[in-house]
């Protein structure tokens, strides 16, 4: 139990108010608010004032972290390793709170490099079908410069969320202490946050298993070419849905990982991480233009040199971007583990 909780309990088995145990410790209601949620810390002046009012010792209010801190104390003082940044309560709720409110935009950024072929195709098929009153070649052009326009949009949202992240990259490249109170309140925000990660992953694979049934659908009842059309267009708004699901709580999740150095950000995979974000960026940059480049040289060529029939070219067009977003996850998974393992077993020969 943390200091937070204590306070809450014992206050609560006084009959007190959080205005009356604030005029008795003469602070204002907010800081004691602060304190039974978790924001912020009371000094050792406040704790042995809170020891009195409510006849228990600091040890009581303080033990655990205590006893953890100075274990913490003893190895740095035989060890020989430098100093560690020490994180404070107030740093890790800034950077729970700005992880949350920047997931949404970071998460939508992603979903829109799955979403930016959907206006092209949709333009297409309403122009093959005669819906749309416009010469294919200039309805073609209008989609691929909605379609770039739309990429450019999510990596201005990746870049400018990236530098507004800038100042906590040291939590997932080197090694930190936490100072006392932080380790609980991490655990007690991973908890309430559990649920919600669990079916943001549920609701997230289910749109991917179930975003292929519409066009399986239409194509086994022999459905019109502008049908199949809007059918991979459903397909690519549902796999975007899934990324966002999965990006907005993955983040969220990688948040409390950070905070605890647990799994993948452990100390011992840290060294290792480093070199695959670099790798990563790479990657991810030159894999999407790649793709991008794929698309169009596909696309004109599916409507201008190769196929006289709409059906076959929609459908490769709209796959395309189904398929580069599973060859991404995967490799991007295996080059992770590969380097991560790799990096361990590096700090475990040192």
């Amino acid at each position: 139990m943390i200091l937070a909780d204590k306070i809450v309990i014992l206050r609560k088995q006084k009959g007190w108010s959080q205005e009356e145990l604030a005029e008795k410790l003469g602070i204002s209601r907010q800081s004691v608010s602060k304190w039974e949620s978790g924001n912020s810390m009371p000094d050792i002046d406040k704790i042995i004032l809170l020891s009195r009012l409510f006849q228990v010792s600091t040890d009581y209010l303080l033990k655990d972290e205590l006893e953890e801190n100075e274990n913490t104390a003893l190895e740095v003082e035989t060890s020989d390793e430098p100093v560690k940044r020490s994180v404070s309560v107030e740093e890790a709720n800034e950077f729970m709170n700005i992880t949350r409110k920047l997931a949404v935009p970071t998460a939508f950024a992603a979903s829109l490099f799955i979403l930016c072929p959907v206006p092209l195709l949709l333009l297409a098929g309403l122009s093959e079908t005669g819906r749309l009153l416009a010469a294919e070649e200039k309805v073609g052009g209008i989609g691929a410069v909605i379609l770039l326009v739309i990429v450019a949009i999510g990596v201005t949202m990746q870049i400018l969320c990236g530098s507004r992240m800038e100042q906590y990259g040291y939590l997932e490249k080197e090694a930190f202490t936490l100072q006392y109170g932080v380790e609980g309140i991490t655990k007690k925000n991973k908890e309430r946050f559990a649920r919600r990660f669990s079916i943001s992953m549920a609701a997230g694979t289910a749109l991917c298993i179930l975003g292929a049934v519409p066009l399986l659908f239409a194509a086994s009842i022999g459905g019109d070419d502008f049908v199949l059309i809007c059918c991979v267009a459903l397909l690519l708004v549902m796999i975007a849905a899934a990324v966002f699901l999965f990006v907005w709580a993955g983040k969220i999740q990688d948040s409390f990982k950070k905070l605890l150095q647990s799994e993948e950000f452990s100390p011992n995979k840290k060294t290792a991480g480093k070199k695959f974000d670099a790798f990563s960026r790479a990657f991810s940059g030159a894999y999407w233009c790649i793709v991008i480049i794929i698309f169009i040289v596909v696309f004109v060529r599916c409507k201008y040199f190769a196929f006289e029939e709409a059906e076959f070219p929609n459908i490769i067009l709209g796959m395309i971007w189904f398929i580069a977003a599973l060859l991404y996850s995967a490799i991007s998974t295996v080059l992770h583990y590969v380097m991560k393992e790799k990096g361990s077993k590096d700090s475990g020969k040192l």
